[in-house]
């Protein structure tokens, strides 16, 4: 009896962290990581967490009009409320906006009423104010979900991973090496995952001035290898194509 409690314990955090860890990292299970190369034809979609920044978004939103290219953003609501205009430029310019929680903060630590009505809820609220239109796509920080997150939220929203990272947020991973990751891996249906933001845990502040640098080269890469950048909910309408 003494062990019991205990173990229980144990197995309830590997049930509420574990299991969802385990179903969408490893097997892709209710999160769209990736389309298939088949599917995806020549598509690749880029997309854009942490933001919006007032020092690194407009550069990089001047970068994706200059190539013509179309992104997902993947806002936090407490940064889309401080600048709206960001937000607001991002939908005008025909970028897909999604929800990265209200601040960056991990779901496994939270509740899922306060992760769905403080946080997800929330900035849903805050960025259909700025821009008419309801996000329908959800990625958490992290990418780490909570058993209730995974059974819950993908009935409301579009649980989003990635297939490419490349720890563009440090700024020791380098510029040569940043370029070599991106360059070696992005492929048709590849979900890449950038941040044009430097200012949550973990990050350096100057790491998307880096990222920015890299991403011009890569962009130049994709395009002399005759791959088209698109919204991560058109690679996904590519993906279920009939």
């Amino acid at each position: 009896m003494d062990n019991l409690i205990p173990r229980l314990l144990i197995f309830l955090i590997a049930l509420y962290m574990g299991l969802p860890f385990l179903l969408t990292r490893i097997f892709g299970w209710g999160v769209f990581r990736k389309a298939s190369r088949k599917r995806a034809e020549r598509h690749v979609a880029f997309t854009f967490d942490d933001g919006p920044d007032p020092r690194y978004t407009p550069k990089l939103l001047d970068l994706l009009r200059d190539r013509g290219v179309k992104a997902t953003f993947f806002v936090l609501g407490s940064k889309a409320e401080k600048y709206p205009e960001l937000v607001k430029r991002m939908h005008e310019e025909g970028h897909q906006i999604g929800i990265h929680n209200y601040t960056h903060m991990l779901n496994w630590i939270m509740s899922p009423r306060n992760i769905r009505r403080k946080h997800v809820e929330r900035s849903a609220d805050i960025i259909q104010r700025i821009t008419g239109e309801r996000p329908t796509y959800y990625r958490p920080p992290w990418g780490i979900l909570n058993i209730m997150d995974l059974f819950l939220l993908r009935k409301a929203y579009r649980l989003v991973l990635w297939s490419v990272i490349a720890r563009d947020w440090k700024l020791n991973t380098g510029e040569h090496h940043l370029r070599n990751l991106l360059s070696d891996h992005i492929r048709p249906g590849a979900v890449i995952v950038l941040h044009d933001s430097g200012d949550t845990f973990g990050a350096d502040r100057e790491a998307p001035g880096q990222m920015l640098t890299v991403l011009r080269d890569i962009l130049s890469e994709t395009e002399r290898r005759g791959l088209k950048c698109v919204r991560t909910d058109e690679l996904l309408k590519l993906e279920h194509a009939m």
